[in-house]
């Protein structure tokens, strides 16, 4: 089966486990602010173990090397989409909220998962570069963004969950420290948990939005285009040049990492934010459920396009 729709497939298996997610809250089975302590267990837990037990492989050039690769594709994508949002700012008047939901992508609770299912666990290692590089800059550039001041924030940078699991998982790396097996069992078991928790969480989140207001305002399907759509759409052409450069044996599928982090929905975090820092957070949640449903079908779609451009 082609990439494209393994992915397809995958995206249903988390779209029905979002369903029963948005089902309990409806039933009245949990109440959706429940939703938080599964999601600190995401953050704090399952995430971390996942990008720790992904880096625990042979150090070689070629790993080196590749990660290097997807770091740059990560820096890039971000670079470009400040650009592109700044530009787009006064012909769009875009908000505060529609300019980070557009740059930031939910890289965390859906990447990690999906490039587990879809690639394989070695591949997760990849990922840790473009959450390395959102992390920052959320912390950062996204906290202006959206009126607050971002002095401070470093520690917040320093103490994000995958942030340390990414120093952790690194120096264990290029130290060529194996975990024992009955630590790295417990830690493989708690990352197996990210794609249903994951998922789980932002059903129940949806369950206390009516889907109905949803769909009826005009302005989140602009945003959506753009972070879907227009973005995704663009890093595919790019990416798929890059790789037939030769630059590296791995180039495709380190690029179709990047590829699905920088075609996912609308992070999460910019819900969050928006509460921290008195913005509409019931519109910024809009452009997240939006985007997440719209990404069944978008995020194969890119892929698709990506595998035949890497093709020709």
């Amino acid at each position: 089966m082609a990439l494209s729709g393994l992915l397809a497939e995958q995206i249903i298996v988390m779209f029905l486990t979002m369903a029963v997610g948005y089902a309990v809250v409806k039933l009245g089975l949990f109440r959706s602010e429940d939703s938080r302590v599964i999601s600190n267990m995401v953050v704090y837990i399952c995430s971390p173990c996942v990008i720790v037990n992904s880096f625990q492989i042979d150090m070689t050039p070629d790993k080196v090397q590749g990660l290097l690769l997807a770091m740059t594709a990560a820096v890039a994508v971000h670079a470009v989409l400040i650009i592109l949002v700044k530009l787009l700012e006064k012909p769009l008047g875009l908000t505060s909220i529609e300019k980070a939901s557009v740059i930031y992508s939910n890289a965390g609770y859906l990447v990690i998962p999906l490039v587990d299912v879809v690639l394989g666990e070695e591949w997760v290692f990849y990922t840790t570069a473009y959450i390395l590089v959102q992390t920052i800059l959320i912390w950062t550039h996204g906290v202006r963004l959206l009126g607050g001041e971002s002095e401070g924030n470093y520690r917040k940078i320093l103490r994000n969950p995958n942030i340390i699991a990414t120093a952790i998982g690194l120096t264990l790396f290029l130290t060529k420290i194996r975990i024992p097996s009955i630590p790295a069992s417990c830690i493989e078991g708690f990352g197996d948990m990210i794609s249903p928790a994951s998922m789980l969480v932002i059903g129940m989140i949806m369950g206390k939005v009516k889907l109905g207001q949803v769909f009826r305002k005009k302005r989140p399907y602009l945003i959506c285009f753009l972070r879907l759509i227009v973005v995704p759409v663009l890093a595919a052409a790019v990416f798929a040049w890059v790789g037939r450069m030769g630059i590296h044996k791995d180039a495709e599928y380190i690029l179709m990492v990047s590829l699905i982090a920088t075609s996912a929905p609308a992070a999460a975090m910019i819900t969050q934010l928006s509460q921290i820092y008195h913005k509409d957070e019931q519109y910024a949640s809009v452009i997240n459920v939006m985007s997440v449903l719209f990404c069944i079908i978008t995020m194969p779609a890119v892929v698709m396009l990506y595998e035949f451009l890497y093709m020709l």
